[in-house]
């Protein structure tokens, strides 16, 4: 399992998430509290930014590096500032290769998506049918070999129907539910993913407990945002997520939570 963070909001500084929060993500990637699968998040890092003066799609950074040893992330902290990101901290499935390929968060466009979860034995239950779904562009796309890659291409088939990112992001997953139906599997799917503008998501899970996530708006140290993390990266008044919903959190709306069909547990 992985550790997620997303934020939409007022422009801050990168380090104000990353970094200086008492529990940060880069806290988070060695001393992790709700990791029930992994000790440690060290087998690689990234986040991804939106800068709109410049570019309407999101700036990325990578790394195969625990985020506590990449000498580039406290320049680039201090460096970025910006309205909306998410970032990942990486604790790789058994068998899954260490390269960039395999880091999040994925991007496409001015889409930005990362995964926390997994399909279970995924090379031997879901890798085949999941990739017989996808369509020719979004198979094409794909580089690594993880089940969060193959999940974002399910979205990206999904958009391919319906720009409405709800709608796509729910269609993929009730996809993957049937798969996993299919094929006798198991599924975690914590899900983030950014259009610059709003945070759109999942906790989706064939499994108790599942993994963690929580959401906190319009605290007084971060005004006129929202943030979705995996853990809460301080004291402060964070709702958990309810299970087996997608959701829509903005700067200036709390979140909007819908119930998935199938649930969990009909898997």
């Amino acid at each position: 399992m992985c550790r997620l963070l997303g934020y939409v909001g007022s422009p801050i500084s990168l380090g104000a998430l990353l970094t200086d929060p008492p529990h940060s993500l880069r806290v988070q990637s060695y001393a992790p509290r709700e990791l029930r699968v992994a000790l440690l998040n060290a087998d690689g890092f990234g986040f991804g930014w939106y800068d709109g003066d410049r570019d309407r799609r999101p700036f990325t950074y990578r790394s195969i590096l625990p985020l506590w040893n990449d000498p580039n992330v406290d320049s680039l902290c201090r460096y970025i500032h910006t309205p909306a990101a998410i970032a990942y901290v990486r604790s790789a499935t058994p068998g899954q290769t260490i390269d960039h390929s395999n880091c999040q968060p994925f991007q496409s466009g001015e889409l930005l998506f990362s995964h926390n979860g997994y399909i279970h034995n995924f090379r031997e239950t879901l890798y085949r049918p999941l990739r017989s779904r996808l369509s020719d562009r979004a198979y094409a796309a794909i580089q690594g070999s993880t089940d969060s890659e193959h999940l974002w291409g399910l979205v990206l088939t999904a958009l391919e129907q319906t720009p409405d990112l709800r709608s796509a992001l729910a269609h993929a997953l009730n996809t993957l539910a049937d798969l996993a139906v299919q094929f006798t599997t198991a599924i975690a799917a914590n899900i983030l993913m950014s259009d610059g503008t709003q945070l759109i998501g999942a906790k989706f899970s064939s499994f108790d407990p599942s993994p963690s996530l929580y959401w906190l708006r319009g605290d007084p140290r971060f005004p006129n945002s929202a943030i979705v993390a995996s853990e809460p990266l301080f004291e402060a008044d964070w709702q958990p997520c309810p299970e087996a919903t997608l959701f829509t959190i903005s700067a200036h709306r709390d979140p909007e939570f819908h119930p998935l069909q199938p649930t969990p547990s009909s898997i």
